[in-house]
Parts: structure tokens; sequence; C-alpha cells
């Protein structure tokens, strides 16, 4: 049942992130700009008013947004890693429906060092519902109202670090915080503060060695929230697997 289950989530994983290129090259601008209505070589985009669904690369020239292997095999990975922890449990519904949404966001703040309101809010929002139906079904009413606790916990910290450090924190990671505390808060503190733990060190992590690496690369703008969600993933892992 368990490996079943890998293959299916593995597989719409894949379907999922072949549409994540389009989205990704279109919302990879700078704030306040209009989403990207032409492609790299400067063709448009057919259908672009629609926003999200279409051809992940250009008829004319082939050139796009991140490429659709990366993106297929990076979503398939994380959702079988959630359905291997989570196994059959409902809650794995709403994990699978966030996962798409957090890779794309990923990559939009990997190109564009941004992460759109259209992403940021909206996952909050829907997590928050999703996980209320799940312990709605289930009676666990109480891991709900923590998952919203953390929500407002973590996103809270950031808001804090924004205060502190405006240059290094923005307010997308800020409201990024907000649905990835719900999430974690599902599966109780600890995992909500390991996951925030995580995503924090990762980055710093990763700009330490930016720096020993590249001289003069204290000054460059970084991404932050690519590491939150993948402390958060890794948080999320371990409270699944805690939880089984």
């Amino acid at each position: 049942m368990s490996v079943m289950l890998m293959v299916l989530a593995a597989a719409y994983g894949a379907a999922a992130g072949m549409l994540i290129p389009r989205p990704a090259h279109r919302m990879a601008v700078e704030p306040g700009e209009e989403w990207r209505a032409v492609c790299p070589g400067g063709h448009a985009i057919a259908g672009a008013a629609r926003g999200w669904l279409g051809r992940g690369r250009c008829a004319d020239c082939g050139a796009y947004g991140p490429g659709a292997l990366p993106t297929v095999a990076v979503t398939a990975l994380v959702c079988a890693a959630l359905a291997a922890a989570t196994g059959p449990r409902p809650e794995l519904a709403v994990w699978l429906a966030m996962a798409p949404v957090a890779v794309l966001m990923a990559a939009v703040d990997w190109r564009a060092r941004r992460l759109p309101d259209a992403l940021t809010l909206p996952l909050a929002v829907v997590g928050a519902g999703a996980l209320g139906l799940v312990g709605w079904l289930t009676g666990d009413t109480g891991a709900w109202r923590r998952a919203l606790l953390g929500g407002l916990f973590l996103g809270a910290f950031y808001l804090l670090l924004y205060v502190v450090n405006p240059p290094g924190i923005g307010l997308g990671d800020v409201k990024l915080a907000i649905g990835l505390g719900v999430a974690l808060g599902w599966y109780g503190w600890r995992t909500l503060v390991t996951g925030g733990a995580a995503g924090v060190l990762i980055g710093a992590l990763y700009g330490a060695g930016i720096m020993i690496v590249r001289r003069g690369a204290r000054k460059a703008a970084m991404p932050l929230g690519p590491f939150m969600i993948l402390g958060a993933f890794c948080g999320l892992l371990l409270g699944a697997a805690a939880a089984a």
C-alpha cells in the first residue's frame, strides 16, 4: 500500500511539475511589474492572459523559464517523500496540494528574489482551510487550532526578523512563513520549531558558503524562500513520520 501510494504521489508530482515552468517564468519579475507576456526570445506567450496553465515551452524558440525536467523531478520527489512519511492519512492530500505551489515559489524566488502575494497568501489560506476540513472530518480539531497558532507564531517570528533587519528579510518571507507555520503546526510545536529553525540554518549556511567562495557576495541579495521551504519540508517529514 505504501509503495503504491508513493508511486501515485510521484506521478501526481511529475504531472504538477510539468506545469511549473510557465508560471515561474511569468511571475519572476520585479515588484510592481506586470507578469511577463513574452518568452526570453521575445515571442508572445499563447494565452498569457490566463496566466497559469499552458505550454511549458515557447513554440517558436523553445526558450522559457526553468527547465521542465528539474521541476518534474523535484516535485515528484517531494510528493513521493511526503507520501512515504505521511502514509494514507487524510492530511496527505493537503501536503500534496501545497507541494507544487511551494516548488513554484522556490523557483520564482530563486530567479527574481521575491515571493509574489499571488502565491504566499493563498498557500496560507488554502492550507488552513484544508486542514480545518481534515480536522473536522477526523475529529482532530485540536491539531487544526494548533496549526493556526503555528502559522501566527512563525509569521510573527519572521515579522520580527523583518523589523530588525529589513534588507535581509522581505515581507514576502513573512507571508510565506504563515503558510509554512500552518503546515508544521499540524504535527505539534516541536515540528514547528524544527522546521522553522532548519530553514534559518540552511539559509545561513548557504549564505556563509557564498561569502567564502565569492568575494563581494556579502552585498548580494540572497533568496530566503527556497531555504525556508526546504527547512519546512524536512520538518514536515519528521513530524509526519513521528505521527505515524
